[in-house]
């Protein structure tokens, strides 16, 4: 007869270890390495696409131009400088503002880019057109608050006006809303 104990004994026996064969080993190993080189191509393009979500939009840099009690009625040209950073370049863009006062008082600046094709257009530098800004490319005019009358398809574009300690500070440049 067999002891019971005997039987426990032989159910305890050690695992047979199942070797890994070449085949396996290749499978793992270049897959492996597969994937560690997709990962190392498609991180850097999804930190591309996502990053410029993940950065906090700022209010915007506003540029010290000049001293509001230079500022009349008039529309006067002034020019002013911005420092921008691309990456690894900077430099400094030369830009040009149309401010005046309006009847109530409330200072605004208007761009000066023609929204017909994107050329400058001045005050008054057309005799047939009085007291407007006119586009010399291709005949565009403008009303004070910088409406269209001809040819255009939408009024100047205005700058954000802050006033700080009597000077005049420029922001971004959005849509006008001085004119319905």
């Amino acid at each position: 007869m067999s002891n019971p104990h005997d039987e426990h004994e032989s159910s305890h026996k050690p695992p047979i270890r199942k070797e890994m064969s070449r085949r396996q080993f290749l499978t793992y190993t270049l897959g492996g390495a597969t994937a560690f080189m997709v990962g190392g191509v498609t991180l850097p393009m999804v930190r591309f696409a996502v990053d410029p979500i993940l950065h906090k939009k700022g209010e915007g840099a506003f540029i010290k131009v000049v001293e509001a009690s230079k500022i009349t009625n008039e529309p006067q040209e002034f020019n002013f400088e911005l420092p921008q950073q691309d990456g690894w370049y900077s430099s400094v863009a030369s830009l040009t503002a149309w401010i005046r006062k309006d009847e109530s008082g409330k200072i605004y600046a208007l761009s000066p880019i023609c929204k017909h094709l994107g050329c400058t257009v001045g005050w008054n530098n057309d005799k047939s057109f009085p007291n407007e800004y006119h586009c010399p490319c291709h005949g565009a005019h403008y009303t004070k608050d910088g409406k269209q009358l001809a040819v255009a398809p939408k009024p100047l574009d205005e700058y954000k006006v802050m006033l700080k300690d009597d000077w005049v500070y420029l922001g971004d440049i959005v849509a006008n809303t001085r004119v319905k």
